[in-house]
């Protein structure tokens, strides 16, 4: 089995790692704490003594050397190593959450982390520069990766990457992945490209500024400084973002092509959507599919539409390439995720069309005014989104409750009206 960071997320059931990062309150799990420089200092994520998984790593150590790892790393790398019980926990408690796309784009590129992107994208534009020369992945591509994964670089995780996957691998739930990775991540040590108390991370063992999981690190993984490490932890992102860029370019990125746009839909539309459903560019054409905004769509050989919302929504032509982004992770809004960042990223404005009410008859933007209206009020909605998790739920009957009001947590025009 080639374990790939793909391979994890599809194991896991996991969304796109980014959205875990944002999507505190919805029952994601988060990587960690933003801008954190040291592990984490919660007890459920710090190592704790345990006999059983004691007598596993010793057992563990025999497969580890007949893997390649020497006993300085094993010594280095295992030094003070225990059980997190908080990854336990949410490795037990994922559940499959699906966002829709309208909400998906909001948690991962609202209009905060663009503004935060193009000024790290503004920075690193020479280097980005460079990295497409090797690669051929353009620079706003590899960026949005990294918007998309650690808000660039302000979220990267705080978690001890080695107790996490030899928590994960002694559980067992999923033993022989993890203690896959717990091996990666030693010849990570072995290597010098860290150390383990720099190889922090997300609770199942994503790291760096472009959340590589250790295999794919050893894959995919370069030094593009020529310093003699793969450094995709420090403060500078080089080698992660050329990592990234390598990432694509091995999977089959083409030089000069799109990963896809934004169309309008003709009224009527009833073709069959979605990455599977793939027509030629001209049998799109003739069903009446133009360019957001007017124009013809470019023929970039055959491609898929995808329209959450049907005709007069936000929908997208999808190209080869956004097959490529796929491989990243295996989630449809992922993929519009960077591909609509690394358009803004490059100069585009929002999107042309909007997704109109939800199934509680507010927009977006009405559900954002809900709540900065609650914050107001004194009721901790977080941070106004337009993204109903739970935050907003118990916000909603805390209101509720002191109002008299019947208590059930859902947004509503009624409610709305009220707080205005």
């Amino acid at each position: 089995m080639n374990l790939t960071r793909r391979s994890l997320l599809a194991s896991s059931g996991a969304l796109a790692l980014a959205g875990c990062v944002r999507g505190g309150g919805f029952g994601l799990p988060q990587i960690g704490a933003a801008g954190a420089d040291g592990p984490s200092t919660e007890p459920e994520f710090t190592p704790q003594p345990n006999s059983d998984f004691d007598a596993w790593i010793q057992a563990f150590r025999p497969r580890a050397r007949a893997a390649g790892i020497s006993e300085d790393a094993l010594n280095r790398g295992l030094r003070g190593v225990g059980v997190l019980p908080g990854v336990i926990e949410r490795d037990r408690n994922q559940t499959e959450f699906r966002r829709s796309t309208e909400d998906y784009l909001a948690l991962v590129a609202g209009e905060d982390d663009i503004a935060v992107g193009r000024g790290r994208f503004s920075n690193n534009r020479s280097v980005l520069n460079d990295i497409e020369g090797v690669y051929g992945v353009p620079p706003e591509i590899t960026a949005a990766v990294w918007g998309v994964e650690s808000r660039f670089g302000t979220r990267l995780g705080d978690i001890p990457v080695i107790s996490a996957v030899a928590t994960l691998a002694w559980e067992g739930r999923r033993g022989a992945f993890f203690e896959a990775q717990l091996v990666s991540a030693l010849k990570i040590i072995q290597n010098g490209d860290t150390t383990p108390e720099q190889m922090l991370g997300s609770w199942a063992g994503a790291m760096g500024h472009t959340q590589f999981i250790p295999t794919t690190y050893e894959e995919y993984a370069v030094d593009f400084r020529g310093d003699g490490r793969r450094d995709i932890w420090s403060n500078d992102p080089t080698d992660a973002l050329a990592s990234t860029a390598n990432y694509f370019s091995r999977f089959g990125w083409r030089r000069g092509e799109p990963w896809g746009m934004e169309v309008q839909l003709p009224s009527g539309f009833s073709a069959a959507t979605g990455r599977d459903n793939t027509r030629s560019v001209s049998a799109w054409r003739d069903l009446g599919v133009r360019r957001a905004g007017g124009g013809t769509i470019p023929d970039h050989g055959s491609a898929a539409i995808h329209a959450p919302g049907g005709a007069g929504a936000p929908a997208w032509i999808l190209y080869r390439n956004f097959n490529v982004i796929l491989r990243y992770n295996n989630s449809t809004n992922y993929g519009i995720g960077v591909g609509y960042m690394s358009d803004r990223l490059a100069g585009s404005g929002p999107l042309r069309q909007s997704f109109g009410a939800d199934d509680s008859g507010l927009t977006q933007a009405q559900r954002r005014e809900l709540q900065e209206l609650l914050n107001a009020a004194g009721y901790d909605a977080g941070t106004p989104d337009g993204v109903i998790g739970s935050g907003t739920e118990a916000a909603i009957e805390a209101y509720q409750r002191a109002s008299g009001l019947p208590v059930d947590g859902e947004p509503s025009l009624e409610l709305l009206r009220r707080l205005r």
